[in-house]
C-alpha cells in the first residue's frame, strides 16, 4: 500500500508522511518559524548552546579532568565539544571584560589629554620668552644719566641690575621622557614641515628599512596625539585572537612534560576544556565586582584555585600520582605564566603600536 509523501522544504526530497526529521538532510519537518525558532538556531547553530552544554557545564566546574578524559574515551556526542565549548565560554569573557576595557580607555584618554594640554601650556610659555645673552645695564643706562634721566636707582641697584642680566635664559629642551629634540620637531610641526622631515628630527636615517621607518611613523603619530587609549584598544582587541596561538603552545607545554600520555591532540582537547575553565572563573570575578566589589584577596584566592583545578585535572587526566603531577603542573604553570604570556603580550604591544 502506498504511503502518503511529502517533500522536505531544505533538501526538496520525498518522504513518508509522519517523520519528526527529514531522513535526508535530517531538518525538523514541521518548523514553523518563530522568534523562539529564530533565536534558537541561532544560538544552537554558532554555538551549540542545548542540552549537552548544560550536561557539559557541571562536569567543567566541579570535575577537573572528567571531560577531557570522557571525549578521548569517544562519548563525543554526549557533551559539548571542547572546541565549542571553548568558544562560547570565551564570548561570554570577553563581553564582560569589555566594560573595563571601555572604562580604562576612558581614563586614559582623559589622562593622555592632560598631558597635551600640559605640553601647549609649557610651549607657549617657552614661545612667550625671547631667548637672549647678556644685556649690559651700563652701556643702556649711561646714556639717560648723562641727559640727566634720573631712572631711580643707585649705584648698589643698578650692579643687581647688572647681575640679573647676566643670566642667560636656557635655551635647552623642556624636560621629558622623548629622546628626541621636542623643541626642534615643535618648531617644524609648526612651520609645516613634511613627515620625512619630522623622522629625520626624530632621529631617522634615510638607510633606515621599512620596520624602522614604521616605527618612527606611529611614533610621530603618538606625539602628535597621545594615542595611548587606541594603543590600548588596539592591544585588548588582538587578545582574543592571540589566545588561539596560546591555547596550542599551553598544550605543547603539556606534551613536552607528557609525552608519552597520548597524542598531541590529546592535550589540546584537555586544553580547551581547562582555558573554558579559566575563562568561566574569571567571567564570574570581573561580573561580580562590576556590581559588588569584593576584596581583593578574594579575587587573588579564586584565581589561586585556578591552579588547584589544573592539579587535580592533571591527576584525572594523566593518570599519575600527587608529586609528579603536582611538578609538572607547577613547571607548566611557570614556563606558561612567566615566559610565554610576558613575551606574548610584548609583541602584542608592539603590534598594537604598530597598527593602531
Amino acid at each position: 500500500m502506498d504511503t502518503n509523501q511529502a517533500t522536505c522544504q531544505n533538501c526538496e526530497q520525498p518522504y513518508d508522511e509522519g517523520f519528526q526529521f527529514c531522513p535526508h538532510c535530517g531538518q525538523k519537518t514541521n518548523d514553523e518559524l518563530t522568534i523562539g525558532v529564530l533565536f534558537y538556531n541561532t544560538i544552537s547553530n554558532y554555538f551549540s548552546f542545548d542540552a549537552r552544554f548544560l550536561k557539559s557545564f557541571i562536569p567543567l566546574m566541579i570535575r577537573p579532568g572528567y571531560l577531557a578524559k570522557e571525549f578521548i574515551k569517544g562519548k563525543r556526542l554526549l557533551y559539548l565539544h571542547p572546541a565549542q565549548m571553548y568558544l562560547f565560554v570565551a564570548v561570554i569573557f570577553f563581553f564582560i571584560f569589555n566594560f573595563y576595557v571601555r572604562e580604562g580607555r576612558e581614563e586614559l584618554d582623559k589622562n593622555m589629554q592632560r598631558v597635551l594640554e600640559n605640553r601647549s601650556e609649557k610651549l607657549a610659555q617657552r614661545d612667550s620668552v625671547i631667548p637672549q645673552d647678556s644685556i649690559n645695564v651700563n652701556e643702556f643706562v649711561k646714556p639717560h644719566q648723562e641727559n640727566g634721566v634720573n631712572i631711580g636707582l643707585d649705584e648698589e641697584g643698578l650692579k643687581a641690575l647688572d647681575s640679573i642680566s647676566n643670566i642667560k635664559i636656557p635655551k635647552d629642551d623642556i624636560e621629558t621622557s622623548f629622546s628626541f629634540n621636542e623643541q626642534k620637531l615643535d618648531s617644524l610641526i609648526a612651520q609645516g614641515a613634511t613627515d620625512e622631515e619630522l623622522y629625520k628630527a626624530m632621529g631617522m636615517d634615510e638607510d633606515d628599512g621599512f620596520l624602522t621607518r614604521k616605527f618612527y611613523e606611529q611614533g610621530l603619530k603618538f606625539y602628535r596625539t597621545m594615542g595611548l587609549g587606541q594603543i590600548y584598544q588596539t592591544f585588548i582587541d588582538s587578545i582574543p585572537l592571540a589566545m588561539f596561538f596560546l591555547l596550542p603552545i599551553f598544550a605543547f607545554l603539556l606534551k613536552l612534560f607528557f609525552f608519552n600520555k597520548g597524542r598531541y591532540s590529546h592535550h589540546l582537547v584537555f586544553s580547551f576544556y581547562y582555558f573554558s575553565f579559566l575563562f568561566v572563573v574569571f567571567s564570574i570575578i570581573f561580573g561580580v565586582n562590576r556590581f559588588w566589589p569584593i576584596p581583593d584577596w578574594i579575587d587573588w584566592l579564586v584565581a589561586f584555585s585556578t591552579f588547584i583545578y589544573l592539579l587535580l585535572a592533571i591527576i584525572k587526566f594523566y593518570g599519575q600520582n600527587w608529586f609528579l603531577s603536582f611538578i609538572k603542573s607547577g613547571l607548566v604553570s611557570f614556563l606558561f605564566l612567566l615566559f610565554v604570556l610576558p613575551l606574548s603580550f610584548g609583541i602584542l604591544g608592539v603590534i598594537a603600536f604598530l597598527f593602531y
